[in-house]
């Protein structure tokens, strides 16, 4: 009997192992994490900021669905380090434990720049539940809140902040916001709305220190702007967890490099998620985690199977906004880009020279977000698409 451990209890780490238990119905699988909880929605996090969610409300499988598949799972424990040529991990607390073949779904963590001050108490990071917790406990006592990075995370999380009554400036050093996912026009219409929910931003603007006597009084701008601020939250992206691949001697670059069937170096031992680098890319995103885990849980019970990519897509929720952006945003170079706009609404499409949808961006209304993704997987004719969508 073949003995499976995954490393990582997040969307990548579980589903590899869901999909290893189809592969294998007889193979003895492992599942280990070092948080508390086991896999929930991360994306929900700023809901526990706001206190809307408790941490439970965020699980995303009844804790009864680990004993019906027959996966082992070990929460609140750490590799401490591991043995490619013995096949053996060691935990903190000494243990030891032998495989056949290993998943690392290892994840992320929170990117810090080198700002003056970074280290203070009273500046935070979000990725974990922990995180959450913290920062709600922070945000019981604040009052002007300054988020570093106008990303994705940055702004939902700033919004769960405004939601206990903080003010909150969001500072990005873009000249505008989510500039992987919104082109200029689109950026400009969300900040709008934003600001009238109350945001204050600050865009181009590079973030030099943090000080204060005792913990965070200001926020110092490469303008010389001074902010006032008693909780600063960075959201300045994330790095994949690579301590581990290292000491397993894996191929590393920005992350564990694997092939299309998802396997690193060492023939025994794959990657999943964020930890994972597929033809150069780092992914960043629950689908492609998702998409990940599941073919490499395959391929790591005794499967061939070939992972074929993920349409990179984000959906953004902020108090009524719904926003949703996929591909390739930006039309230059590219034969056209087809705009649909009006007070509330603002819908882009971008096609390549044989008439293929290689981006989209919605703000406004995202319900045709799953056609459109699907025609770009597919390669679907997009001026079909986009008649059924805006010309009936």
């Amino acid at each position: 009997m073949s003995h499976y451990i995954i490393l990582g209890a997040g969307i990548a780490g579980t589903t590899a192992a869901e999909a290893a238990r189809k592969t294998d119905p007889d193979a003895r699988i492992t599942l280990i994490s070092n948080e508390a909880l086991p896999l929930y929605y991360r994306i929900r996090l700023p809901e526990v900021v706001a206190g809307e969610l408790a941490p439970e409300d965020l699980l995303a499988k009844k804790p009864e669905w680990y004993d019906t598949q027959r996966i082992d799972l070990h929460l609140q424990t750490t590799i401490t380090s591991a043995d490619s040529a013995a096949k053996t991990l060691t935990t903190a607390s000494g243990a030891s434990l032998s495989y056949d073949r290993l998943l690392l779904a290892t994840g992320s963590h929170s990117f810090v720049p080198p700002i003056k001050g970074a280290e203070r108490s009273g500046v935070f990071t979000l990725r974990n539940m922990d995180d959450a917790l913290a920062l709600r406990e922070a945000a019981n006592t604040a009052k002007h809140v300054v988020v570093i990075g106008g990303g994705l995370l940055g702004l939902e999380a700033g919004n769960g902040l405004r939601k206990r009554g903080t003010e909150v400036t969001v500072v990005e050093f873009f000249p505008r916001l989510l500039p992987r996912q919104l082109d200029p026009d689109g950026a400009s219409r969300l900040q709008t709305m934003l600001e009238g929910m109350g945001f204050a931003f600050r865009l181009g603007s590079k973030t030099t220190a943090i000080t204060g006597n005792d913990g965070v009084q200001t926020v110092h701008l490469d303008s010389g702007e001074q902010l006032s601020a008693d909780l600063v939250l960075i959201s300045a992206g994330v790095r994949p967890n690579l301590d581990l691949a290292q000491q397993l001697g894996l191929d590393t670059d920005k992350g564990v490099v694997v092939d299309e069937h998802l396997q690193t170096s060492n023939p025994d031992i794959f990657a999943a998620g964020d930890v994972a680098e597929c033809q150069g890319q780092l992914y960043g995103i629950w689908t492609a985690a998702m998409d990940q885990g599941r073919l490499a849980g395959q391929n790591l019970a005794g499967e061939t199977v070939t992972y074929q990519g993920t349409v990179m897509a984000n959906t953004l929720k902020v108090v009524g906004i719904d926003l949703a952006s996929a591909g390739d945003i930006d039309a230059e170079g590219h034969s056209a880009a087809k705009v649909h706009a009006d007070e509330a609404h603002y819908t882009k499409l971008v096609f390549d020279a044989e008439r293929h949808i290689i981006g989209a961006i919605l703000l406004g209304d995202t319900k045709p977000f799953r056609t459109i993704t699907k025609a770009m997987q597919e390669g679907t004719n997009g001026d079909t698409v986009w008649s059924d969508l805006f010309d009936t």
